[in-house]
């Protein structure tokens, strides 16, 4: 069963060329559908994989890439910096089941244009993908309305981690193991494999008590 698929197009030329990144192509069918109903909106081209949605955003220049945040089981977040360095001008919105303000924080500081849950009516994508080529930013309203209930911590993370390490050791100091830590955050287990070697690195924890310990001590978990 293909999951991707590279289209010329025909007839005439709508306003809006989207990029259509989904690895599930029943879900990936109905997004199309949802979007095609719109006079003003092409379906240009159709990726179940990161790699060819980059391949497609170079190919075809579209103005907005619907993105889903897990792609054959790869994280598509943290390529969104790429994706955006190497098509500057095409918006990209989020369209995933992760509804934690992290998550749509992370994304929108990485240079996402929209942010929707896939259970949220048909029409919020319509509307997403068209503020986003214009250059304006969509939340769902709900999630929206959590960001704005819940400001960014601003402390930094201690000795020197990334904002990702801390994430990933507040996890393990609750007890999750490598492969939920990367489903929890949509990463890859050897992506979270290296973000414990550097936690390891710079803190010198060494036992489970230990990083438990320095976790709760840190705030980055609650006692």
């Amino acid at each position: 069963m293909p999951n991707m698929a590279d289209k010329s197009g025909g007839g005439d030329a709508a306003e809006i060329r989207v990029v259509l990144a989904e690895d599930h192509e029943i879900v990936r069918d109905g997004i199309r559908l949802v979007l095609e109903a719109e006079d003003d909106i092409e379906v240009v081209a159709e990726a179940g994989e990161v790699d060819a949605a980059e391949r497609y955003l170079k190919g075809h220049h579209p103005n907005v890439l619907v993105l889903d945040l897990n792609l054959a089981g790869e994280s598509s977040l943290e390529r969104i910096p790429s994706m955006r360095e190497e098509a500057p001008d095409t918006a990209i919105v989020v369209l995933t089941m992760q509804n934690d303000p992290a998550f749509a924080r992370q994304a929108l500081r990485s240079g996402a244009q929209g942010y929707v849950i896939k259970h949220a009516a048909a029409r919020e994508l319509v509307d997403a993908v068209r503020m986003a080529c214009k250059g304006e930013t969509y939340i769902t309203p709900q999630l929206g309305a959590k960001l704005a209930a819940e400001p960014p911590p601003s402390d930094s993370p201690p000795d020197d981690l990334t904002p990702r390490e801390a994430e990933v050791l507040g996890l393990l100091a609750l007890g999750y193991m490598n492969p939920e830590v990367a489903e929890q955050l949509v990463i890859s287990v050897r992506t979270v494999e290296t973000h414990r070697a550097n936690i390891h690195r710079k803190t010198g924890i060494k036992g489970r008590a230990e990083l438990i310990a320095y976790a709760v001590d840190r705030g980055l978990v609650e006692r």
